[in-house]
């Protein structure tokens, strides 16, 4: 079990006049990656992320955004910060100690290209769109051409609720394979905690990237894996939205 005191936060002290400035990600973060990577349950990562790292990997992401000024179009700096930081704890595990290189770096390397990436994928899109909008600004200004949609917008939480209770009977009584249910168990404690677990987003949705890594952290399976035992639930999510509409 992990335990606060696993971590040395005490400072070595060198000989001469004091520092001026506190580093945000020294040999504590460090310390901390390392723990992080050989923790072997998902709480005591939770822990080890929420005490040592969570804030120092905002402070890092928030000043490569701003010197780099790496702003993305229609996003703001809270939602760029979000997604930033979602992503790169999926690339947490790939860091390997063992090569002597520092977290600090590879984090750092991780977001920029990450951001630049995104900006370029952007750009992609917005040259798409202008292209598409050429076309069709006419067909869609034609009344013949418009389908409005009458239903109205269901909620979220009646969705989850409805979910919830199909998913919970879909695992009493449907023959699944061992990756099915666990991602079917760690679905239900998803959806089940989904106001708590995603709690500091800021912008209230749902990122895919954190879902993804909560459920890899939790099942011990492969992305791939998580992808084909997902099917099933996808078709069961399908049905109780259309149930829902109807």
């Amino acid at each position: 079990m992990f335990s606060s005191e696993t971590i040395d936060t005490s400072a070595t002290k060198k000989r001469g006049r004091k520092a001026t400035t506190t580093n945000y990600f020294d040999v504590v973060e460090e310390n901390a990656v390392r723990l992080y990577l050989s923790a072997t349950t998902f709480d005591e990562k939770n822990q080890i992320y929420n005490e040592y790292l969570r804030g120092p990997l905002d402070k890092m992401i928030s000043s490569i955004i701003r010197r780099y000024k790496l702003y993305r179009k229609d996003m703001n700096f809270v939602e760029i910060h979000t997604d930033t930081h979602s992503f790169l704890m999926t690339k947490v595990d790939k860091f390997k100690p063992s090569k002597n290189k520092k977290a600090y770096s590879y984090f750092g390397t991780i977001c920029k290209n990450y951001l630049m990436g995104q900006i370029i994928k952007d750009q992609k899109d917005t040259n798409r769109k202008i292209s598409y909008e050429d076309i069709s600004s006419n067909l869609e200004n034609r009344p013949d051409m418009v389908y409005y949609i009458e239903h109205e917008q269901t909620e979220a939480d009646e969705v989850i609720q409805e979910f919830l209770d199909e998913l919970k009977r879909y695992l009493d009584k449907e023959p699944l394979t061992d990756n099915e249910m666990k991602l079917g168990i760690a679905l239900l404690e998803l959806f089940e905690n989904y106001k708590t677990i995603f709690l500091g987003t800021d912008n209230n949705k749902f990122n895919k990237n954190i879902i993804l890594l909560s459920i890899r952290e939790m099942t011990n399976l492969s992305t791939k894996e998580i992808r084909t035992a997902m099917k099933r639930f996808k078709k069961l999510y399908y049905v109780v939205l259309n149930k829902i509409i109807e």
